[in-house]
């Protein structure tokens, strides 16, 4: 009976580590992004503004704490690329029901949803994608793993994110100049997505075209 306590109770803190923790933390604080998202006045700029830039934080932090301490885990694995791309699409949906506070955006509503979905129709691809490769062996598996073209997609895309939800009225945020750069970068990191995708279907077309 001692005995299956205990490995009860390993299986579960290897499951409960620090980094999973800061990861479900992420998912739980999506309902708390979009109801200050709708909030008016700056404490909703600010508090989900602020809340997203803790999100990105933890997206790292809980990366380098599975590596530095080994409590990399399974569940973990699993559980922080659904995190990331939950919080991120969730925001460019937001940003999308909003036109940008600014003239010179006001005629363009357009101007966010082409990025937006190009970067979560990347996602959900390779999603699939990185699926299929797993059930075909560890050689593609390896193809399909994240690259350093992933990595500046994934900063710009947090940079661009921020800029815009902490810009989004300009009543309380910064000028049109600072918008235009989140914007920038936002289809900065769309292209990267692309460009990564490419990247990573030329390693595999060979045998996902067979």
């Amino acid at each position: 009976m001692g005995i299956k306590s205990n490995s009860k109770s390993k299986s579960n803190s290897k499951v409960l580590t620090l980094p999973t923790i800061l990861t479900l933390a992420r998912i739980a604080a999506i309902p708390l992004l979009v109801a200050t998202f709708y909030m008016d006045g700056w404490r909703g700029t600010g508090g989900c503004t602020s809340i997203f830039t803790a999100a990105a934080i933890t997206d790292w932090l809980d990366g380098f704490i599975a590596r530095k301490m080994n409590l990399n885990s399974t569940f973990g694995a699993f559980l922080d690329p659904v995190a990331d791309k939950l919080m991120v699409a969730t925001t460019l949906i937001l940003l999308c029901t909003q036109p940008l506070d600014l003239p010179l955006f006001s005629q363009t509503p357009w101007l966010l949803i082409i990025p937006s979905i190009t970067i979560i129709g990347r996602e959900i691809t390779m999603s699939a994608l990185r699926e299929w490769a797993a059930s075909q062996g560890s050689k593609l598996q390896q193809a399909v793993a994240v690259n350093n073209l992933g990595k500046w997609k994934t900063a710009t895309q947090m940079t661009s994110l921020t800029i815009l939800l902490a810009t989004r009225h300009c009543s309380h945020g910064g000028p049109a100049l600072l918008v235009a750069s989140g914007v920038l970068l936002l289809y900065m990191s769309a292209g990267l997505a692309i460009w990564s995708f490419v990247v990573y279907m030329s390693k595999i077309q060979k045998v996902l075209l067979r």
